[in-house]
């Protein structure tokens, strides 16, 4: 009995996906659970499992098409068995549906993790089989830059193309195109670059919050003195116990919001849901755009737990290898800038939570303090509630509340 391969739901909320990359081709043996494709979800590059055995008889989309969630992508069959009518889409064959999307309803809990896991993979550009080494990383950069990695020298073992190989040439590569006479003809000033996966859930997810959530914004400046201090104590005791100014953050946002449950709630239309623990969503910028990786209980964890745990979630977010589970189910979440020099902004809430606080940056400043102007490490903050579950006065005294926690850090160690 033939098999038809779909286009699955990899993740929570991926209602279409790409193919990335081939990994069987037509006339292949195929076994139950072999990998058959890599397919770019709208958070990361996923593995699409074979659900029957045989052989692929039929691959129909090409590498670097989109396609619907359901969509017949392939057929898996016997050598000598008749497929036509099954690839005319009016067979009678058995197929092996795949597994429905994870409803996106938020749970106490972790989302269960999709069948299949992510890998850090993508196209291969102008790589013939058995010719040239890179690492998957350099072929989705390549990909994304428009480069032949055919003109890459590999700097890894066994030249191996890497990461910093592509970097390096995408780098050259204006260059030598402004040295070079201009067409006259030609006109060629733009690209228009296809949207990836997770671009096109960022655009379609911002549309959902910033037009119908009314929002308004509560701006705050923290005293990060203390906080600076308690870092820098930390540090002397050993590698072990760093922490960096945003851990510090997430932990004091974590506290005030389990003290603050009416902040830490999500909007479902006929009802306000009101979470008893903290499952934190921190923004990571990734080439693509944004991923919201979650540090689940995060109210629970100490400093040193929410540092380990951030680094290696931020690392894996941008290596796109984070599993569906961890990054949906946040009750709240939290946006940083500082790094980039940035003072203040505004983020925009990721429905169905009720808020979201971005971070600017740390810069000393004069402060007055008991009539004398001295220098202060100061730190601003900027919530954004949505006004259907958060009140002005309910978003005032979380911030309160959390400039109590930040300006008086030994309050988070216990």
């Amino acid at each position: 009995m033939a098999t038809k391969v779909f286009m699955e739901a990899l993740s929570p909320t991926m209602e279409e996906g790409r193919l990335v990359k081939w990994l069987k081709n037509e006339g292949d043996a195929i076994k139950n659970g072999d990998i058959l494709a890599e397919v770019e979800t709208d958070k990361a590059i996923m593995e699409l499992v074979a659900r029957g055995e045989g052989v692929l008889r039929k691959r129909l989309i090409a590498e670097g098409a989109t396609s619907a969630v359901g969509t017949l992508i392939g057929v898996i069959a016997t050598a000598d068995e008749n497929i036509d009518a099954l690839v005319a889409g009016g067979g009678s064959a058995a197929a092996s549906s795949p597994p429905p999307a994870a409803p996106v309803t938020p749970a106490a809990a972790a989302p269960a993790p999709s069948p299949a896991a992510p890998v850090a993979a993508a196209p291969a550009p102008s790589e013939p089989a058995g010719r040239m080494r890179s690492s998957p990383l350099a072929r989705r950069l390549a990909s994304e830059r428009g480069l032949d990695l055919g003109g890459v020298h590999g700097s890894g073992p066994g030249g191996r193309i890497v990461k910093r190989d592509v970097e390096a040439a995408a780098t050259a590569a204006p260059a030598a195109r402004a040295a070079a006479p201009r067409a006259a003809a030609t006109g060629a000033d733009f690209r228009d670059v296809p949207l990836t996966q997770i671009r096109k859930t960022i655009a379609r997810r911002l549309a959902e919050s910033i037009g119908p959530v009314p929002t308004f914004y509560l701006t705050s400046e923290l005293d990060m003195e203390r906080v600076a201090e308690m870092r820098g104590a930390m540090a002397q005791l050993g590698d072990e116990y760093k922490v960096s100014f945003n851990d510090i953050v997430l932990k004091a946002v974590a506290v005030a919001l389990h003290q603050h449950p009416e902040c830490n709630a999500h909007w479902l239309g006929d009802a306000i849901r009101y979470w008893d623990r903290v499952h934190l969503g921190m923004a990571v910028a990734i080439d693509d755009g944004l991923i919201t990786p979650v540090i689940f209980d995060a109210h629970l964890k100490g400093l040193r737990d929410i540092a380990t745990e951030s680094r290696d979630l931020a690392k894996r977010a941008r290596d796109r290898k984070l599993k569906p589970d961890e990054y949906t189910g946040s009750t709240f979440s939290v946006s940083n800038l500082g790094m980039f020099g940035i003072d203040q902004f505004t983020a925009i809430i990721n429905p169905p939570e009720a808020g979201i606080l971005a971070i600017g940056g740390i810069e000393q400043k004069p402060v007055v303090i008991d009539g004398q102007i001295v220098p202060r490490r100061r730190m601003r903050v900027t919530m954004s509630c949505d006004h259907r579950v958060i009140d002005g006065a309910l978003g005032a005294k979380f911030l309160q509340t959390l400039r109590r926690l930040i300006e008086n850090p030994l309050m988070l160690v216990y």
